[in-house]
């Protein structure tokens, strides 16, 4: 089966999480710096998930599963380390029409997380399909050597050029071009040149 790739908008939706150990406070991280609102069902929860229920990151419900909490959610992550529970919070989701992910069950899930490497608002996610995570977990690590930490800067500026040359004029055919030439690699190496400080430059009057 083939995915399709894409990237959610999560701003102010309701994830559910089910499951409070290892496992679903690996993945909340993510789902909270997307901006969404996060209900978790579990029992009892870890030290970390503890302090964003404190901090009101987090409403937590200590409770085992019931369909009930899947109200009004748009995805849910089964995050527990019992197969039964994921697999019922799977069917319960299926019945509602809700996008569901059963961690390092691929056959109880509608999507899977990509290995991920962030740089700002440059996102690369790898997917082998669930074939094989330990695959996406290697190219993640040399993508993050190739797509360094200047990455982030360069993308701050270029978004700035694009707003100001939109501006003047937004649907030319120099423009297009232009925006085109600023992301290039040759345009890349000489913002680093310039970013980087000169050695024996610092301090001079």
């Amino acid at each position: 089966m083939s995915l399709f790739p894409i990237f959610v908008k999560l701003e102010g939706r309701l994830i559910v999480v089910i499951g409070g150990g290892a496992i679903a406070e690996a993945k909340i991280p993510g789902v909270l710096s997307a901006g969404a609102r996060i209900r978790l069902v579990a029992p009892s929860i870890t030290q970390q998930i503890a302090e964003w229920v404190r901090f009101g990151k987090i409403d937590w419900l200590p409770k085992e599963f019931a369909c009930a909490d899947l109200d009004g959610a748009f995805l849910v992550i089964a995050a527990t380390s019992a197969p039964g529970v994921n697999e019922a919070v799977f069917r319960e989701a299926e019945k509602r029409g809700i996008l569901c992910n059963a961690v390092d069950d691929i056959q109880h899930c509608h999507f899977y997380y990509g290995a991920v490497v962030q740089r700002g608002d440059l996102q690369i996610a790898i997917s082998t399909n669930g074939k094989s995570p330990a695959l996406a977990q290697r190219l993640r690590q040399e993508f993050e050597t190739q797509f360094g930490p200047e990455y982030e800067a360069w993308l701050q500026w270029l978004g700035s050029a694009r707003d100001a040359l939109r501006a003047q004029d937004p649907s030319s055919e120099s423009t297009k071009k232009l925006l085109h030439e600023l992301a290039s690699r040759p345009v890349f190496e000489e913002f680093i040149r310039q970013a980087v400080p000169k050695p024996g430059r610092r301090g001079a009057a």
